[in-house]
């Protein structure tokens, strides 16, 4: 039985998000991650027979390769805690979308029409988990309206970018978030080593945390080859 890994590593000051803000500043969002306490503060709680560390981490969730619940899009959405296991092991086909440049559009002629997409994992590669951590990866190409329609029509399971965002960041309106999730079609972003799955018959694992009252969160997401 073979796995890849599709996540990227989980890091103090890892590559994160930006949002602007009202006065025309930005603020870069990332994780924190250091000891709560450590071996040498806990061992005199043991008599110097056993130490322990426990780390503290602080992050948004929507850092390193996560994914969106419908509660990201929709106040009245299902949230992380509330999505089944079997919504989020599904069987995966990846797509070839290498070669486009940073604003290009993906349209629909990219999909297979070899095989059935109905309740699979289709998981975009774009190569872009190479400029991971530069400013290029904060440019990038995304999905276009034609397509994410055409996904739904198909009745795919889960949808996921190795971008930092399936949506053009010019667009307000969020097409693939609005309409995806709207759907019940779960979207992970920041995918990485997509490479490997092309001409492989895989099942992808996208699970998280069972968090309640939470939009998004970070996987440890991996494919298992068949």
């Amino acid at each position: 039985m073979t796995f890849i890994d599709l996540s990227h590593s989980f890091e103090d000051e890892m590559p994160g998000f930006r949002m602007e803000n009202e006065d025309g500043t930005v603020t870069e969002y990332t994780a924190e991650i250091q000891p709560f306490f450590t071996h040498e503060e806990s061992e005199s709680h043991y008599d110097g027979e056993a130490a322990f560390e426990v780390t503290e981490v602080t992050f948004q969730t929507s850092v390193g390769t996560y994914l969106d619940s419908p509660y990201h899009r929709y106040p009245d959405g299902r949230d992380i805690g509330d999505l089944d296991i079997d919504e989020l092991v599904l069987p995966g086909v990846v797509v070839e979308a290498r070669g486009l440049e940073p604003g290009d559009e993906l349209d629909v002629d990219v999909l297979p029409t070899d095989r059935t997409l109905n309740n699979r994992a289709v998981l975009f590669n774009f190569g872009w988990d190479d400029h991971w951590g530069t400013e290029q990866y904060r440019s990038y190409p995304f999905l276009s309206e034609a397509l994410i329609d055409r996904l739904i029509d198909e009745n795919v399971g889960l949808v996921g970018v190795d971008t930092i965002n399936i949506d053009d960041h010019r667009n307000p309106s969020r097409p693939a978030h609005t309409r995806l999730l709207d759907e019940d079609v779960f979207i992970v972003e920041n995918m990485t080593g997509l490479d490997a799955l092309h001409g492989e018959s895989f099942r992808l694992f996208a699970v998280p945390i069972k968090a309640k009252q939470t939009a998004a969160m970070p996987i440890r997401a991996f494919a298992e080859l068949r």
